[in-house]
């Protein structure tokens, strides 16, 4: 293994680290999480983290057990991804972002500085997040016994782009290059390759044909 890890970072036991990883200042690898008695996240045991060939852990950056990160990702300064999270290649994860427990992102997506990603969401390949958007996961807020078992995060499809601080409620689905508008509330469905803005948002146009991914 040809892996660089600094003084002050830990790795904790049993972690894969690929050809030329770096983890830098502080970070932390392999973390166990420890939850509330009152958590509704799976208790299990978890298997070591895997980072792939090339990926960067930033200073401070923390890494949960049970997690897999692809080849050439990388973790900004102070970010955090929790417990069985998949990330897929050449991925940016921007500074102080959090990616929560069992959520997918796929190759090619950035999310940007201080977005939140909330616990089983999923992002397919070449998604874009601009910085401080916010997605959620559950309608009741833990009020009442609804919520269990309806639990779920967004999925944001191939090629979706989500301007800043925009705001992803429960099981929203945004389709495929679709484009969500700055501080817009998303709380229904979106269809694919069109513009969504407001609070609700609300179709606005088509993305033009030579903003889609495969122009």
């Amino acid at each position: 293994m040809n892996a660089e890890v600094h003084a002050s970072a830990i790795v904790y036991p049993g972690t894969v680290l690929g050809e030329g990883v770096k983890v830098l200042e502080n970070a932390v690898v392999g973390k166990q999480p420890t939850l509330s008695p009152r958590s509704t996240a799976k208790r299990e045991s978890l298997p070591p983290t895997v980072i792939g060939a090339a990926t960067i852990i930033s200073t401070g950056a923390i890494v949960f057990a049970g997690t897999t990160i692809g080849e050439r990702v990388i973790l900004g300064d102070q970010s955090c991804v929790r417990e069985r999270v998949t990330i897929g290649n050449d991925v940016v994860v921007g500074r102080g972002s959090l990616i929560e427990n069992d959520t997918t992102i796929g190759a090619m997506t950035k999310i940007q500085a201080d977005a939140y990603i909330t616990a089983y969401s999923t992002l397919e390949e070449h998604v874009f997040i601009a910085p401080r958007v916010v997605t959620t996961n559950d309608n009741w807020m833990g009020r009442t016994e609804k919520r269990f078992g309806n639990i779920k995060g967004p999925t944001i499809r191939r090629g979706a782009r989500v301007g800043g601080g925009a705001i992803i409620c429960p099981q929203v689905e945004i389709g495929e290059d679709a484009f969500v508008g700055a501080g817009a509330v998303v709380t229904k469905d979106v269809p694919p390759r069109v513009v969504v803005v407001g609070s609700p948002a609300r179709i606005l146009r088509d993305v033009p044909g030579d903003e889609l991914l495969d122009a």
